[in-house]
């Protein structure tokens, strides 16, 4: 896997039409937000085209959540 890339806001809207045209075009995907039932909702969109995701309720207001966030990010896919 070469490209990967991270969404926030990826359980709605503007962030959830990036993450799904992002999947699209080969990337796997980080889905972040603050709501795992809506990034679980765009990583099975994704899933139904093929696309591999992570969903990571995150609270980027939080260094700590950020923190964990790349942690996971890292541990799934080796790199950003």
């Amino acid at each position: 896997m070469s490209k990967i890339a991270l969404v926030t806001g990826a359980g709605t809207g503007i962030g959830k039409a990036v993450a799904l045209a992002l999947m699209r075009e080969g990337y796997a995907v980080v889905l972040a937000g603050r709501r795992q039932d809506k990034l679980d909702e765009t990583a099975a969109a994704g899933n139904a085209i093929g696309a591999q995701s992570l969903s990571v309720a995150t609270d980027v207001s939080d260094p700590e959540s950020v923190k964990a966030l790349f942690a996971k990010t890292k541990t799934t896919f080796g790199r950003l």
